[in-house]
């Protein structure tokens, strides 16, 4: 949750709050993954966590729902190591597609594009900013047959 608060802006509505997470957790087609600022899943009581995902999966396909890299964590490489490990563990669940959606401006969507992420669809004027101004929401695709990894 920590890791939420400080990765998502405010402004634009996109952050869970504790029960909202909790709450997929416990329905049994979710899974998460964390990552720690050395890049390893290994944690010890005084680790913090630079980032974490949390997916849910249906048949063949798996959304990722959320996905973050704490702010001091970021241009460090983390978001490619647990973006791979999020697509190795779906491809080692037999999943076919990945899905993702995010605002048309998220700095993420390059990180996206990197792993073969490709845009299939527009949600026009989803977002709201503190403005009133709207942004496009984007939705995206893997194919996991087409994925060589990066």
């Amino acid at each position: 949750m920590s890791v939420m608060e400080r990765a998502f802006p405010p402004e634009f509505g996109e952050a869970w709050n504790r029960r909202q997470v909790s709450d997929a957790l416990i329905v049994g087609n979710c899974r998460y993954g964390l990552i720690a600022p050395d890049g390893t899943q290994d944690f010890e009581s005084n680790t913090d966590t630079a980032g974490f995902f949390l997916g849910r999966g249906i048949l063949d396909e798996e959304e990722l729902l959320l996905f973050a890299i704490a702010p001091q964590y970021r241009m460090q490489g983390l978001g490619h190591v647990l973006l791979k490990r999020f697509i190795a563990e779906a491809r080692a669940n037999h999943m076919a597609r990945l899905f993702l959606e995010m605002r048309r401006d998220n700095p993420a969507g390059h990180l996206y594009a990197a792993h073969g992420f490709r845009e299939v669809g527009v949600r026009p004027a989803y977002y709201r900013t503190p403005g009133g101004s709207r942004i496009d929401a984007l939705s995206q695709e893997l194919v996991l047959d087409d994925y060589a990894g990066t």
